[in-house]
């Protein structure tokens, strides 16, 4: 096992050096820097006004040096200055990571919380009318764009309510957020629970055909014993490998979401950061988004191991 912890840290330090990397390049090879942006839309044309702040960013020094200047940073904890705003990037970016953290995690609890259960009754009641309506229900969260379905929502609270549920101030209570996540963490979970549901329902099938399952039911174990600790506890574990990859996508997902509610999270502020060309901001939030995904990716193979005692990650 330690063996293993060994080489996975490594190959996660290899793959955040290979994105720092890709992510730099990629900003610097696009056309246009913040310094074009800002003189474009200001109809200025002043080449000596516009190269002097080229030079005050760093944006004329060879791409190499940039990048040894910030990775140098990184590891000293300086994340470098936001060229729009001019502020810190950690005080730009550490206020929206909870933002999105508890939209992210209020849409993975509803789509764990609704698929995990109605992909189980999905298969156990096989064939049935219950089924086929899961099934369509299921389809319908897969096609279902998530703004779509956010504008739905959104135009329904007017109808019946009244009021629109987006982000105007800062929650005052645990309640109030509660009430101003729910619709766009409903929203993006639904499709979410699809993916989910429809998972589950394929590995409940493929467990309960199982030799063990049949012996289980043979001596006299009940339905409900058969169908959850027999059953969903052997066909849980590609349940938990796509629940670790949506926790993972949903930190930096949630760009139309964000949107449509007017929430100021990461993945807004991100799409912001990259129409600006805020170098800054959009290489660290992309490193951040790259390191959750591979610390889950981490965390769900050592769950396999904790779920299932037949893998074990011999040194």
């Amino acid at each position: 096992m330690g063996a293993y912890l060994v080489r996975r840290l490594a190959l996660m330090v290899l793959t955040l050096f290979g994105m720092s990397v890709v992510i730099f390049v990629l900003l610097r090879i696009v056309p246009g820097n913040i310094a074009d942006i800002l003189f474009d839309s200001a109809g200025m044309v002043d080449p000596a006004e516009k190269a002097k702040i080229v030079a005050e960013l760093g944006l004329d020094q060879p791409i190499a040096a940039q990048y040894l200047k910030w990775i140098g940073g990184l590891f000293q904890g300086d994340l470098g200055y936001s060229y729009l705003s001019e502020k810190p990037t950690i005080e730009e970016i550490a206020p929206r990571i909870p933002i999105t953290a508890k939209l992210a995690l209020l849409a993975l609890i509803f789509s764990t919380v609704i698929g995990v259960p109605l992909g189980v009754i999905s298969a156990v009641r096989q064939n049935s009318g219950l089924d086929y309506v899961i099934r369509v229900l299921s389809l319908s969260g897969l096609s279902l764009p998530s703004f779509w379905l956010g504008l739905l929502i959104l135009m329904a609270a007017v109808r019946y309510f009244g009021d629109i549920p987006i982000y105007t101030r800062t929650p005052a209570s645990l309640w109030d957020e509660l009430l101003l996540y729910s619709l766009p963490a409903a929203a993006v979970g639904f499709r979410s629970s699809a993916l989910v549901m429809r998972l589950t329902r394929s590995s409940m099938l493929e467990v309960l055909r199982q030799d063990y399952i049949r012996t289980a039911r043979s001596k006299g174990a009940s339905a409900a014993a058969v169908n959850f600790n027999h059953g969903l506890r052997n066909a849980v574990l590609p349940v938990i490998t796509i629940i670790g990859i949506e926790a993972a996508f949903l930190l930096g997902g949630l760009i139309v979401t964000e949107t449509v509610f007017n929430i100021p999270g990461v993945a807004r502020f991100l799409v912001e950061a990259i129409r600006w060309r805020d170098y800054p901001i959009v290489q660290n939030l992309v490193m951040f988004i790259a390191l959750v995904v591979v610390v889950v990716n981490l965390i769900v193979d050592l769950l396999y191991s904790a779920l299932d005692p037949r893998i074990r990650y011999a040194d």
